[in-house]
């Protein structure tokens, strides 16, 4: 049985903060039913347990501190990515002019 609340196929966004989310599981964890659950809140079963998969037994602080840390890595990843691309046309100078 699959609980879903009316949103539009299509389209995401995030309706819910992770301090939300993180009270949202907690309730699951203290005896919640997951189909009561997710009624309640107005999300898929398939959204809670992506949830719990990503923010399951996390406090609120260790979560704004893995948001810092995907941003963090985000950042980095495109900045390595600039460099490869800056090492590769640099590589195609030089051996065009050996």
């Amino acid at each position: 049985m699959t609980c879903f609340a009316g949103k539009e196929k299509g389209v995401k966004g995030t309706r819910h903060s992770e301090e939300q989310i993180i009270a949202i599981l907690k309730q699951g964890e203290a005896g919640l039913g997951t189909s009561e659950l997710c009624r309640q809140h107005g999300i898929s079963e398939q959204t809670y347990y992506r949830w719990k998969a990503k923010y399951g037994g996390m406090e609120s602080a260790e979560v704004k501190k893995l948001r810092q840390l995907e941003d963090e890595n985000r950042k980095l990843k495109h900045v390595v990515a600039e460099l490869t691309l800056d090492n590769r046309a640099l590589k195609d100078v030089i051996s065009k002019n050996f």
